[in-house]
């Protein structure tokens, strides 16, 4: 079979989700492909589709379980891909795993890859719980491939038997997009602008800033990370907790939480920006004390911007740093564990330093967005020759490095 340009569709359930893929779809429109996303309606898709180049599918879907929706987006997704009929469709997120994955099955499409960023039935419980688990066996059982963002998820998924090994694949040393390090990379400019934040955040020069992005949930830690800054705050007075993102309404965080979020004077609230890359300059230390996760990204930008990182042991999270090397891990929601972790840092510089240099050196090495898309342009071309068509011809240079499960 032969084909000048290979069709490629990815999917993920809504618009926020798009930042796991920022530049990816560019990359792979520069390397021979012809891509184009599907995801639910949004504002910003239109900004999007003009930076990466690429056409946009706008069909709602719902993160949260709603089976009558569920059902009108299938059939909307099934006639769509009837219509553009991709070679390639690669779909991430539950919802969009779930419903595009299925779709892909129905039409025949010839290489379907299951990108696996988390699971959320880790911390579900009772209905929702059955339900989510046959989600994702669904969704794996629809894939050619699963591709898992993580080495620990990867294992988690194998061990709740939702996919098989040999369908499981790691690109390079996990991530789905990697990370862009030059917009994070600290230099003069960057920590002026920092400063001048600082100001604005009534941040004094010397203070301590413990640092978070992300959503606003349970299970991202956010009742224990504002636990444990209670506690440090009785230890070091002067400590700051910037918070960067928004309240979410799936999986909320409790109101007392939120409260102490809005009224506590050491709290800052900044609500998710395009310009983070400045606030984590801000930070001395950034800390994640997640539930779950497939590989948090903003650990990984945090690191490239030469932060140190206290996250947990949870999958995924337990990835993402060298413990003692470029940062420190910590057990799932032990509010006293992360309140010494983060005191023990902060009265240590030489050792924030030291971390803070190696884990960007880390990132460097191993999870730029190059690095990370060009294993994803080898497993797909795998796919590619396992079903007869012909290469795309592009600027990217194949290598000996095989995405093939590890």
């Amino acid at each position: 079979m032969s084909r000048s340009d290979i069709s490629v569709l990815h999917a993920v359930t809504d618009q926020v989700s798009t930042v796991l893929m920022r530049g990816q779809l560019a990359y792979l429109r520069m390397n021979g492909f012809d891509p184009a996303l599907l995801c639910s309606p949004g504002e910003q898709l239109k900004q999007l589709s003009t930076q990466e180049g690429v056409p946009i599918f706008g069909v709602a879907m719902r993160r949260e379980i709603s089976p009558l929706r569920d059902l009108k987006a299938f059939f909307k997704i099934w006639r769509l891909l009837r219509l553009i009929r991709p070679v390639i469709c690669n779909s991430g997120t539950p919802k969009a795993g779930l419903l595009v994955g299925v779709a892909a099955l129905l039409n025949r499409v010839s290489c379907r890859i299951y990108t696996l960023r988390g699971l959320r039935l880790e911390t579900a419980k009772g209905l929702k719980k059955i339900i989510l688990t046959i989600a994702e066996r669904i969704a794996c059982f629809s894939a050619h491939r699963v591709v898992c963002v993580s080495a620990s998820l990867r294992e988690r998924a194998i061990a709740l038997r939702l996919v098989d090994r040999s369908k499981t694949v790691l690109l390079g040393a996990g991530s789905s997009n990697g990370v862009e390090v030059n917009r994070f990379q600290p230099t003069v400019e960057k920590s002026a602008l920092a400063a001048n934040l600082r100001q604005q955040l009534d941040i004094h020069p010397g203070q301590p800033v413990i640092g978070f992005a992300g959503r606003f949930t349970r299970d991202k830690g956010l009742p224990e990370l504002v636990a444990a800054f209670q506690l440090i705050r009785k230890e070091l007075q002067e400590a700051v907790l910037l918070l960067i993102g928004d309240f979410e309404e799936g999986d909320p965080v409790p109101d007392e939480t939120r409260d102490t979020i809005n009224q506590h004077p050491g709290i800052r609230h900044v609500r998710f920006t395009s310009q983070i890359e400045l606030y984590y300059l801000v930070m001395n230390v950034f800390v994640f004390p997640t539930h779950r996760e497939g590989f948090p990204n903003t650990v990984l930008e945090a690191q490239a911007a030469a932060l140190p990182v206290i996250t947990t042991d949870a999958t995924g999270a337990v990835d993402s740093i060298e413990d003692g090397i470029t940062g420190v891990l910590t057990p799932v929601g032990d509010t006293d564990r992360l309140s010494k972790a983060v005191l023990l840092l902060l009265s240590d510089s030489t050792k924030l330093q030291a971390m803070g240099r190696l884990g960007r050196e880390r990132v460097l090495r191993n999870f730029q967005n190059e690095t990370v898309w060009g294993e994803m342009i080898s497993l797909y071309r795998i796919m590619l020759e396992e079903r007869g068509y012909s290469l795309p011809v592009g600027s990217y240079v194949e290598t000996e490095r095989c995405a093939k499960a590890r």
